[in-house]
């Protein structure tokens, strides 16, 4: 533990698996207070346990972030609650990820992504960065991805919420940055943890990059440190891209 976030306080959303459980076991490693945030009790269970099995101060609150400002606002009371009275850091994180073509997708479904993907981190947002704000201090840290500007065959829909949030980010930066809230995003590649032996489908879209290779969780979970701590004092509004070079290069395999 070596304490660059020794003191404060985060909530992670959607920190029960992959990107977010690793956010949030960095920040606590670091010394933050975090609440794990996500649906499954039975694994933000599991989190909390292996973040305390290493020193670490965590607690789970659960909450499914439907879109609705109600929902939203909850959690930021319960995790604002379980944090002793304030939140310094706040991730958006959870999101899902339709595999659909465009004409595959209905209303329905549409509808459904842009609520968890977009209007809850908005209204998560909107509840917790006032007090920040007031406080005159604070960390956003918002979630993009790689393809909200390399296109792919079956990721419009995804896409376009991750292009929403990334344009957030720059807007949020501009409305809170001068009450001392910092707001930056990660735009990370392919991320996926497979099973000894295991050649995951994600694999092919890092061929030609100049890693080679798909990025592991606690990879973007070292950038959410950054952006969190002082040394991102004077980093406001950016997207970062921790992709293996996915939207900046290629190379030509030989």
């Amino acid at each position: 533990m070596n304490g660059r976030l020794a003191g404060r306080t985060a909530l992670v959303t959607g920190a029960t698996s992959n990107i977010g459980r690793a956010i949030a076991e960095a920040f606590a490693d670091e010394g933050a207070h975090v609440v794990v945030s996500g649906r499954s009790r039975e694994r933000g269970a599991e989190v909390v346990d292996a973040i305390r099995a290493r020193g670490g101060r965590a607690d789970f609150v659960a909450a499914d972030l439907d879109g609705s400002p109600q929902a939203s606002r909850a959690l930021a009371a319960e995790a604002t609650s379980a944090l002793g009275g304030r939140i310094d850091i706040l991730v958006n994180n959870a999101g899902i990820y339709p595999g659909a073509t465009t004409a595959d997708t209905d209303e329905e479904m549409f509808d459904r992504v842009y609520a968890v993907n977009v209007k809850a981190p908005f209204f998560l947002t909107a509840a917790v960065a006032p007090a920040m704000a007031e406080a005159g201090r604070g960390a956003v840290i918002n979630l993009g991805s790689w393809i909200a500007r390399l296109g792919i065959p079956q990721g419009s829909l995804y896409s376009s919420t991750k292009g929403a949030l990334e344009t957030l980010t720059r807007a949020w930066a501009a409305e809170f940055g001068p009450s001392g809230v910092r707001v930056n995003a990660i735009s990370p590649g392919v991320v996926q943890e497979p099973a000894p032996g295991e050649v995951h489908p994600g694999e092919v879209m890092m061929n030609g990059t100049p890693a080679g290779r798909m990025g592991h969780a606690r990879e973007i979970a070292h950038a959410a440190v950054y952006l969190a701590g002082d040394e991102a004092a004077f980093v406001h509004g950016i997207v970062l891209d921790v992709d293996g070079g996915r939207t900046t290069a290629a190379v030509i395999a030989r």
